[in-house]
């Protein structure tokens, strides 16, 4: 069986508190994108096994959320060993969430590869135990996201028809980096009424609040979003915590020499 979990973007990011867990509540907006890798997951009667191409997997293969999301299933629900692939493509720390994407596919394929039917709201709970991001891309639809990133629940929402341009520089921004500079804002208009503006007005009115200590930190990322602005992007931000950056286009553009030594990707909404 073969998947491709794909990317996601965050229209706009509003860090409102911070828990007693240590943890922050946050609000965005999540809208999934047609940035994708790829998972082949076949049933053995020999060992597990888990290979990849693409993008080189930093770290130690046993924090690798794939593998980790195999172990839950394989321990509660006694299934059998697999022989896992996959491709990388969408790139690690850019606030895309390829990493919970790819989680929550191995969820949802082995589901359907051994005949489990478990219902979507079990596959979220058990995709929580690997990652708050994870359980936005079991139903994986545009969707209004609070708390920790657990709370979600989906709007009727829809950028079809326009193209999105992600640029990712060489730059990789950790969780601890991202909210160190981060002052919690609460009492703030909220975002599903934000969207239903036009897009030419977000600029002014959505906000990510990370941007504005990152772009501190990180010069080349205002940057960025200043060329996609003048390129002609209704809207421009980065997607969650960093590092890509995207803009919203009306119509296909190739921006790929106006980014040098960075990935640019162009896809339609």
């Amino acid at each position: 069986m073969v998947g491709f979990p794909n990317a996601k973007i965050n229209i706009g990011l509003h860090v409102t508190s911070k828990r007693p867990d240590g943890y922050h509540n946050l609000e965005s907006i999540f809208y999934p994108v047609n940035l994708t890798d790829a998972i082949e997951i076949v049933k053995t009667d020999g060992h597990f096994s888990f290979t990849t191409t693409g993008i080189t997997i930093d770290g130690k293969p046993e924090n690798n959320l794939c593998i980790k999301a195999f172990k839950i299933m394989h321990n509660h629900y006694n299934i059998t060993n697999v022989n896992m692939h996959l491709h990388k493509a969408i790139p690690f720390g850019a606030g895309l969430g390829g990493g919970s994407a790819d989680a929550a596919w191995v969820i949802k394929m082995l589901n359907t590869t051994f005949d489990l039917n478990l219902n979507n709201k079990k596959l979220q709970e058990i995709a929580l135990q690997l990652g708050s991001d994870c359980a936005f891309f079991i139903e994986n639809k545009p969707s209004y996201v609070t708390g920790r990133g657990e709370n979600i629940e989906p709007i009727d929402f829809s950028l079809k028809g326009r193209y999105i341009v992600i640029v990712k520089p060489d730059i990789y921004i950790s969780t601890p980096e991202a909210y160190k500079g981060i002052a919690p804002k609460p009492d703030r208009p909220a975002l599903p009424d934000l969207i239903r503006q036009p897009v030419e007005m977000w600029k002014n009115i959505i906000v990510n609040d990370f941007e504005k200590h990152l772009f501190i930190q990180h010069p080349t990322l205002s940057e960025i979003k200043q060329k996609l602005y003048e390129a002609g992007a209704d809207y421009a931000s980065m997607s969650g915590s960093g590092s890509a950056m995207f803009g919203l286009f009306r119509h296909e553009v190739d921006l790929k020499g106006l980014f040098h030594g960075m990935q640019v990707w162009c896809k339609e909404l």
